[in-house]
């Protein structure tokens, strides 16, 4: 209820009356701006269930935003949790690797996230490559480092994203990569005896989420880290898989099968079974061969099946591959 009343006391302090013109235009009536503002739309996507982003024009400044919209009316109470949970996340984030919330703004059934527009993401960007594999510098420098940093600083606020996916991560005209969608982020300390199973695409999912775990840290972004981290390298994802059993089966194929040994408490999740088919570590280099040490290293830092083992956003800024070259 808190954190619902905080983001009704927002809506007061930026709420703006609005009309939508036939022509297609949002034109805000009554603004904090001296003369009115006024949006021209272009859909850029359609989010599931609740929102659809559009590429929006300001016609008194003429910044490029992306305005979110958030469908109200399929709620009972009114605005939607992950909405709820974007904003009061966003408006508390600043920082160069994390994208900007820039304004709100509330009427009847819909709500709209304005924010910073950047219209390329990682995965068009390596769609866009075709066959012509990235830079390694590239890799280590413009990417992995903004990425790991970018989630340092969201995990120092014990802000889990639990969406990371080249989708995900935005890229302006500088070169700048940016952790967008928080829509399925939460705070750690939220009092939650469980958190939800069904977070994270599939192919960036850790194992602990696969096999049911429902009590998770940090560790899970970073898992879905090492996943891009790879598929930055081989230009195509790690663990394509097609169901969860199958994304499951990917991982013990490269990883091989874990035991209690080297994962404490595995035996105990819930979609753990005995009779797991087993499979033999592979190396990174048969995987990775184009990988330099270093970054193979990293990558076996990360890719780890207990996530108390697995490496830390800290830590992994202080790694010798993200260290090079900086």
């Amino acid at each position: 209820m808190n954190e619902k009343k905080n983001v009704a006391e927002l809506y007061e302090k930026v709420k703006r009356l609005f009309v939508i013109a036939a022509d297609g235009h949002y034109r805000f009536t009554q603004s904090e701006f001296n003369q009115p503002t006024e949006y021209r739309l272009k859909k850029l996507a359609r989010v599931p269930m609740v929102s659809v982003v559009y590429k929006a024009r300001d016609k008194a400044s003429g910044t490029i935003v992306a305005l979110k919209k958030i469908r109200l009316e399929t709620e009972d109470e009114g605005v939607p949790s992950t909405a709820i949970r974007e904003i009061s996340l966003l408006k508390e984030l600043r920082h160069p690797n994390v994208v900007r919330l820039l304004d709100i703004v509330h009427n009847d059934a819909k709500l709209y996230l304005i924010f910073e527009f950047l219209d390329l993401d990682l995965k068009k960007y390596m769609d866009s490559l075709k066959e012509q594999p990235l830079d390694g510098s590239l890799i280590r420098v413009s990417y992995m480092h903004q990425l790991v940093s970018g989630m340092n600083y969201c995990h120092g606020r014990r802000i889990l994203h639990r969406d990371l996916k080249p989708q995900n991560l935005l890229i302006d005209q500088a070169g700048v990569l940016k952790l967008a969608d928080f829509g399925l982020a939460r705070a750690v300390g939220i009092p939650l005896r469980t958190y939800t199973h069904e977070v994270v695409t599939l192919w960036y999912r850790s194992p602990e989420i696969l096999l049911g775990s429902r009590h998770y840290s940090t560790a899970v972004d970073m898992w879905s880290i090492g996943c891009i981290f790879a598929e930055l390298v081989l230009k195509r994802p790690l663990f394509p898989g097609d169901s969860e059993i199958d994304e499951i089966f990917r991982i013990f194929r490269v990883l091989g099968t874990p035991t209690e040994d080297i994962w404490p408490g595995i035996s105990q999740l819930p979609d753990y079974k005995e009779n797991f088919p087993q499979w033999r570590q592979r190396a990174w280099i048969e995987i990775l061969p184009t990988l330099d040490p270093a970054g193979i290293d990293l990558l076996n830092n990360i890719l780890v099946f207990d996530p108390a083992l697995r490496i830390s956003a800290k830590r992994a800024l202080q790694h010798p591959y993200l260290l090079s070259n900086q």
